[in-house]
């Protein structure tokens, strides 16, 4: 059995994790309503990562005889005002995330919980891979992004991105 507040905080993961697809699902339907489903493939890809972070935070609870008590995932409210909005607030996001798996990872640690400690090892480095990846681009906009060639190549290249599940054994 987990410590009840690991396995609060973990429980409060699984939401922050549905509710992060919820939000690149935002964001791509934002994209593909703005004609640029490469970007919109992106997001999509994004959401369906997400979707399996909550899967696995729910399987590591139940592999560990822990009742999972979902929560009410609330609607994205975030009003994009450019091509450039939402990849700021997909970086700000995954901040977001990657605090509240320290957060995690600090409690487990305090009680010497060393099993969910090993679990976690595999989010803080796939949240490392989250941050440079949003981070990334940003930068692609900026530097091609603002011309209308460039922005359709980074289209172009975004839309080839194909969704891979995580290798994470539980």
């Amino acid at each position: 059995m987990l410590n009840e507040n690991v396995a609060s905080l973990i429980n409060q993961q699984i939401n922050k994790e549905f509710y992060s697809a919820y939000l690149y699902l935002d964001m791509s339907n934002y994209y593909i309503e703005s004609g640029l489903d490469g970007f919109g493939n992106w997001f999509k890809v994004q959401a369906q990562e997400e979707r399996d972070h909550a899967m696995l935070f729910l399987q590591y609870l139940q592999n560990n005889g822990e009742k999972v008590t979902l929560g009410e995932i609330t609607a994205p409210n975030i009003p994009f005002t450019s091509f450039l909005s939402p990849l700021q607030e997909s970086l700000k996001h995954e901040q977001f995330v990657t605090a509240s798996i320290n957060n995690i990872y600090d409690e487990a640690s305090r009680i010497k919980d060393y099993r969910t400690m090993q679990f976690l090892d595999w989010f803080i480095k796939e949240q490392g891979e989250e941050e440079k990846n949003a981070e990334d681009l940003i930068l692609k906009y900026n530097v091609f992004g603002t011309d209308a060639k460039g922005l359709y190549m980074l289209n172009s290249e975004l839309g080839t991105r194909v969704y891979a599940p995580p290798s994470l054994v539980l």
